[in-house]
């Protein structure tokens, strides 16, 4: 992210400071986005599109700051010596002029790039590492919002005090970026959006699957993808098949496809096959896993339960995304629907720009991405994007770009022990003290 600016800074004039995060992210592409999406920029204006894309960008990153504070420590806007400030009715119409299909089309653009560049790392004998669950986002309480994502219900009849948005979305392991993502009502269902992003998935990956897109239609229909397009899930316990080799400890099983399955996809095979095996966790527990990888002894059950373990890194994720990232903020800020949307691709871009200089980081230190903090990254980004002004001798870049990276492998994460106890929900603190009141005789 701050190095895709470095060959970039010396041909444009004046470019602002954000844009010195822009290393893994070029110019070109953002001006391919808005020209395949029709909305580049043809008046001259105080935030053209290019702008806004960046200002989306960098208001995921600075959620705590508002809008005005954004452009101005960032230098965002165009000088206009008669106007010093741009309005906030000026910035709401600039991003309403953008939409959010630009935002989609950079994240997708650039997902694709840098996963590419780490591929080759990582992986499991030769297969990607890829992870694939949902999750949800509060949204700024509005009626634009509330009417069209919708929210949680309860059985009391109670509605959830946000509005809320239901997410897909599929992570590269080794380095956590996010390569897919779906998003929309919270009344649609997780596995509508799985099975959508199925195509996205790409050849010579497991995907660790959670045990919620248990379905034909996910499993049977990734594995009618080919191209060595593998996964692993929990099987549920109320799965059914008809073992065909082996026995249930590690063995190869078929199953039915159900008639509503096939009705609704009719591409999808009568019966299909998978391999089921018992995997002890750390814990002590036995957990029973499907998976495409057939070949028992080529692929050790013990080593494929070692790499679901790994599926608790697309949870740190969400986390960083929704808790870092957002900080003390309790929802999204965008009220209009289009403008959540963008808000929402212009969060994955910045998480991606983020795990992408920490990816380039663990190269250089030689170790593991996971073992760099992303709080330490997320800050000491912030801090330097703020310091870097637009005056700033361009020959210093390489070197601000040195201390960015030198910081993020100064504190690596310190690899702490396994869990003795399992994790229970603990009793709720009662919210007034009780008064004891003491008999007298």
């Amino acid at each position: 992210m701050l190095s895709d600016a470095l060959p970039l800074s010396t041909c444009l004039p004046q470019p602002p400071a954000f844009e010195r995060l822009a290393q893994h992210l070029p110019w070109e592409w953002i001006e391919a986005a808005l020209a395949y999406t029709g909305k580049a920029s043809i008046r001259r204006r105080r935030l053209p599109a290019e702008q806004v894309v960046w200002l989306v960008i960098a208001l995921a990153l600075y959620r705590h700051h508002s809008v005005q504070q954004v452009l101005s420590d960032l230098d965002l806007s165009l000088p206009d010596l008669s106007l010093p400030l741009v309005s906030d009715s000026a910035v709401t119409q600039a991003r309403s002029r953008l939409g959010a299909e630009p935002l989609k089309w950079v994240f997708e653009k650039c997902a694709a790039a840098w996963a590419e560049q780490h591929r080759a790392h990582g992986t499991y004998r030769g297969l990607q590492l890829l992870a694939m669950d949902g999750t949800t986002l509060r949204l700024a309480d509005s009626p634009a919002n509330r009417l069209h994502f919708g929210a949680q219900g309860y059985v009391e009849g109670a509605v959830s005090s946000y509005p809320q948005l239901r997410a897909v979305t599929l992570c590269a392991l080794e380095t956590q970026l996010v390569l897919a993502a779906r998003f929309g009502p919270y009344a649609t269902a997780e596995m509508t959006f799985a099975k959508e992003m199925l195509p996205e998935i790409p050849q010579h990956s497991l995907t660790i699957i959670d045990a919620g897109y248990y379905s034909a239609a996910v499993l049977a229909g990734l594995q009618q993808m080919g191209g060595e397009r593998h996964f692993l899930i929990p099987a549920k316990t109320n799965s059914r098949w008809r073992l065909l080799e082996g026995d249930e400890d590690d063995g190869l099983v078929e199953m039915t496809v159900s008639p509503q399955a096939r009705a609704a996809n009719p591409a999808l095979p009568a019966t299909w096959q998978a391999r089921v095996f018992r995997y002890v966790l750390p814990n002590g527990r036995t957990k029973v896993f499907l998976t495409s990888l057939l070949d028992r002894r080529a692929v050790p059950a013990r080593e494929l339960g070692e790499c679901y373990a790994l599926r608790w890194r697309i949870e740190t994720s969400y986390r960083e995304l929704k808790q870092t990232m957002l900080g003390m903020e309790m929802s999204l800020r965008s009220h209009s629907v289009e403008g959540t949307e963008q808000e929402v691709w212009g969060a994955l871009i910045a998480y991606n720009l983020i795990r992408q200089e920490m990816a380039l980081a663990a190269r250089e230190a030689r170790c593991e991405p996971t073992d760099i903090s992303f709080v330490l990254a997320f800050q000491t980004i912030q801090n330097e994007l703020l310091w870097a002004t637009p005056n700033m001798a361009q020959g210093r870049i390489p070197e601000m770009l040195q201390r960015i990276r030198g910081r993020l492998v100064q504190l690596l994460k310190v690899q702490r022990p396994g869990r003795k106890f399992d994790r229970v929900v603990k009793a709720k603190p009662q919210r007034y003290p009780q008064r004891r009141v003491r008999k007298t005789t």
